[in-house]
């Protein structure tokens, strides 16, 4: 399913309230092969900033967007919440979506996205920003490869000193804070890295459990803390999320733990892929190779497979963003309730 089109493709924005499009916007100005024609937010400020930046149409409701504009496509960045009933909006309009994790607030809202996609014939890719990681590309290589045998496990915690304190925008922090715009709290925003890599390496899993809590931020209502755990028959994985961690130490590392080997990941642009096996039983550095410009950036991703017609990246196709929404549902439920929820939900 290509955009058959010599012009660049003409993109929207539906929110601006996620801070994360800041870093895409910046992507998407030097890519030939796009173009961005307008934006819609109900904030002033962020209209202002995004036409000053960008020089493109701002529009304070999304109908007057989707209505005015002659759109391809859209890039939906406001709350969770309202991210569901954006990208239904869009898929409606014929519009394909970019839009950012965890991909929605709740489980129904991703199942209703995924659906008016499907209807419309419209594509949905879901942005997990360590997708762009080389040495996580690699990573799977690896794993695709065999070269660490059967997975039994993976492991990712995603943990700093809280948004507010980190210099999220009050735009990002209101929404954030709020169980019902993003789903609840740290639980949804950092879990889902874990619930999404352990979909990705081992499939569903038979059960979750999870532990949350309000441990050390007085100031909000929310859980500033949360541990998942997904059952496999042969496996299992833990995600972890922190909102008060001091320092970045054991942040955003990931772990694939095989019976011939272990693989870990460090974070960032710099970050190496470590490769433990029978003979190197400490590790040792992997070579990773430089992608490709369209598996560099999220953007730069969603243009190329637009145009050319190609499936998203593994992890960030709409279907696994479903599943791992269900996986956080039921930690949502188990740490509400105690014990382990089965999968798929409803089936108990």
């Amino acid at each position: 399913m290509a955009i058959k089109k010599a012009s660049p493709i003409r993109l929207g924005v539906i929110g601006l309230t996620h801070d994360h499009i800041w870093d895409n916007l910046k992507d998407l100005k030097g890519n030939r092969d796009a173009v961005l024609v307008a934006v819609v937010d109900e904030n002033e400020p962020l209209r202002e900033r995004a036409v000053q930046e960008y020089g493109c149409a701002a529009y304070e409701d999304m109908e007057s967007l989707l209505g005015d504009e002659k759109l391809d496509a859209v890039l939906v960045y406001g709350d969770n919440a309202g991210g569901e009933i954006a990208t239904i909006l869009a898929a409606d309009a014929g519009l394909h979506v970019l839009i950012e994790k965890p991909m929605a607030a709740t489980l129904s809202g991703a199942d209703e996205m995924i659906a008016a996609a499907r209807n419309n014939q419209t594509r949905v890719m879901v942005n997990w920003p360590f997708a762009w990681w080389p040495q996580l590309q690699q990573a799977s290589k690896l794993v695709a490869q065999g070269t660490i045998g059967r997975v039994w496990q993976t492991k990712y915690r995603a943990a700093h000193c809280g948004p507010r304190e980190m210099g999220a925008s009050p735009f990002f922090c209101e929404w954030l804070y709020d169980a019902e715009l993003n789903g609840a709290g740290a639980l949804i925003d950092y879990c889902c890295y874990g619930a999404a890599l352990s979909r990705w390496f081992l499939g569903m899993p038979s059960r979750v459990t999870a532990m949350s809590g309000r441990l050390c931020k007085e100031d909000i209502t929310q859980e500033d803390n949360a541990v998942l755990l997904m059952q496999y028959p042969d496996a299992l994985s833990t995600a972890e999320a922190s909102w008060t961690q001091v320092g970045y130490m054991t942040s955003y590392v990931v772990v694939i733990y095989g019976t011939k080997g272990t693989i870990m990941v460090e974070p960032g642009a710099e970050g190496r892929l470590l490769l433990a096996t029978e003979k190197e039983p400490n590790g040792k550095a992997v070579k990773v190779a430089n992608p490709p410009k369209h598996l560099r950036n999220a953007t730069a991703h969603f243009v190329h497979c637009l145009k050319t017609g190609e499936e998203f990246h593994p992890l960030c196709q709409d279907r696994l963003a479903r599943d791992a929404q269900e996986i956080l549902e039921a930690g949502l439920i188990a740490a509400d309730e105690g014990g382990a929820v089965s999968l798929p939900l409803g089936m108990d």
